[in-house]
């Protein structure tokens, strides 16, 4: 089931550590604005998986975060939610591993699970009609045990 949020407000989201992210909903326009962003477009051909992930997810929160607590600089003063803090904030580990797994992914998974079919069963002949038709033997005709 699919549950929808048709909330348009900014939700918060907890990333641990002290952090939590006020963020828009994560909809259609946002992941096709990030989609098209310069720094996603330009990507290098043959760019590793997590080097687009990181890039991606980025582009996404520079767009989505609206607000965040939990992040000072190195005095403990609190600091604004900036582009270039969100760059510094997700270059974090702990912090990019949560926000793509509470955030970025759940609208990859739903993005996924759009193809209704079952996945096809591996194997040789997964996929293969019988063409031979069985023969039926009579009971006199059965091999003896």
């Amino acid at each position: 089931m699919i549950r929808i949020n048709l909330s348009p407000e900014p939700q918060w989201l907890d990333l641990g550590h002290g952090v939590r992210l006020q963020l828009l909903p994560l909809t259609t326009a946002l992941m096709v604005a990030t989609r098209s962003d310069t720094v996603v477009q330009d990507l290098a051909a043959d760019a590793s998986n997590d080097t687009r992930a990181a890039v991606f997810a980025a582009a996404l929160a520079r767009r989505a975060v609206v607000d965040w607590e939990g992040v000072g600089d190195e005095d403990g003063n609190v600091l604004p939610a900036t582009p270039e803090g969100i760059d510094a904030l997700l270059s974090l580990w702990p912090i990019f591993e949560a926000f793509n797994l509470l955030y970025v992914s759940q609208g990859m998974l739903l993005d996924a699970e759009k193809n209704g079919s079952a996945p096809s069963p591996t194997g040789t002949s997964v996929g293969a009609t019988a063409t031979a038709m069985p023969v039926k033997r009579s009971a006199r005709s059965a091999p003896r045990a």
